[in-house]
């Protein structure tokens, strides 16, 4: 039974009005199961939980129900993999306060940025931060922030940040802030590193929410797959591409080498487009962002790790070059198109031998995969 309002799971008015604001009437799933126990108790949770899911208002609305602004020190730090991920969080937060009787003030530090900016910023009143590991990491050692007074500690994304080597930066920031209340962690998949970080930064029985995967599968997207060799998929993706007027979209790959490949042969066919991978730099990263955000671009060909935290309006397809090794990422990749109530198309490429593993996605999504 679907939960039908924020006001039953204990939300108070001033921030279920910025909620309202944002068009955000119902909980979902992993929503409900969460901020019932955030708001009341509040202690060591796990959540799994893909993108797209709704965990930001999951963690964030009773987060800021528990900020004292009287005290001008950081009281919550949200650990995110990227910087796109962070300030979107930074901004999620920022929206859902709109209306808020209480002023919180928060703070996004990322790698990217100029830290001596970030140190200067730091000198006003913050209460909540959100950052990435590497760069909390960097602003600890120069001694430029203190975080012993963090009563919360949110890792937001867990598998993906430890995937991205930033084991000791986490394990560090949670040891300074030994004192605090509580851990709440999100992740979408759960390797062994990652039961041993657990074990490590919560106590022995934390709270465990988990959606299950039919409930996360945007019901606005059509899923379509083609069956098609590998030395043919370029051709079908450059005539896909042509048949979508003005239409905008991304296109996955599992690799940086291929993700560069494609997106040199579509250029070369005529085509539009940017790549994101992880070997860029910040500055080339935020580049191809702004081009594609402003419509400078019309495709954008990346990786699954390099798309974390990408939120672009408007996108009518996602195409997946091959299907990803894990479910969850197939989730995260087609969460890209159908935004904001609108719809859109997600289209697989596999060769013939792929069937079965289509067929498995199909099965443990709850959705069903039409011929392009």
């Amino acid at each position: 039974m679907p939960v039908s309002n924020f006001k039953s799971l204990g939300i108070p008015d001033d921030l279920i009005k910025g909620l309202d604001e944002l068009g955000i009437h119902q909980p979902t799933p992993i929503q409900a199961q969460a901020i019932p126990y955030l708001m009341e108790r509040g202690f060591d949770l796990v959540g799994q939980a893909q993108t797209g899911t709704g965990k930001t208002a999951a963690f964030g609305l009773p987060l800021l129900t528990k900020i004292d602004p009287s005290k001008k020190v950081i009281q919550a730090i949200i650990l995110a993999p990227t910087r796109e991920l962070a300030k979107q969080i930074g901004k999620a937060l920022f929206k859902f306060t709109k209306y808020a009787d209480k002023k919180i003030f928060m703070e996004v530090v990322a790698g990217g940025d100029k830290i001596d900016l970030q140190v200067a910023r730091l000198q006003r009143p913050t209460h909540i931060l959100i950052a990435t590991p590497g760069r909390l990491y960097d602003l600890i050692k120069r001694k430029a922030i203190c975080i012993n007074a963090v009563q919360y500690l949110i890792l937001d994304e867990a598998d993906e940040m430890l995937s991205m080597g930033f084991k000791d930066q986490i394990r560090e920031t949670v040891e300074i802030t030994k004192d605090r209340k509580a851990t709440w962690l999100f992740s979408a998949t759960f390797p062994k590193v990652l039961h041993d970080l657990i074990k490590f930064c919560m106590s022995p029985d934390p709270k465990t929410v988990k959606v299950d995967n039919k409930n996360v599968v945007n019901r606005n997207i059509d899923h379509r797959f083609s069956v098609c060799a590998k030395e043919d998929k370029t051709d079908f993706i450059d005539e896909f591409l042509h048949r979508q007027g003005e239409k905008r979209g991304l296109i996955f790959t599992r690799t940086k080498d291929g993700a560069d490949m494609l997106c040199k042969q579509l250029i070369n066919r005529g085509h539009s487009a940017g790549v994101l991978q992880g070997d860029l730099t910040q500055w080339e990263r935020d580049k191809v962002m702004r081009a594609f955000k402003k419509e400078r671009t019309q495709f954008l060909v990346a990786t699954d790790v390099a798309a974390r935290g990408i939120d672009v309006e408007g996108l009518s397809f996602v195409i997946h070059h091959q299907l990803p090794e894990q479910i969850e990422y197939y989730t995260h990749r087609s969460g890209r198109t159908a935004r904001a109530g609108k719809k859109g198309i997600s289209l697989v490429l596999i060769d013939p031998r792929e069937k079965k593993k289509l067929n498995q996605f199909s099965s443990e999504l709850g959705i069903s995969f039409g011929p392009a």
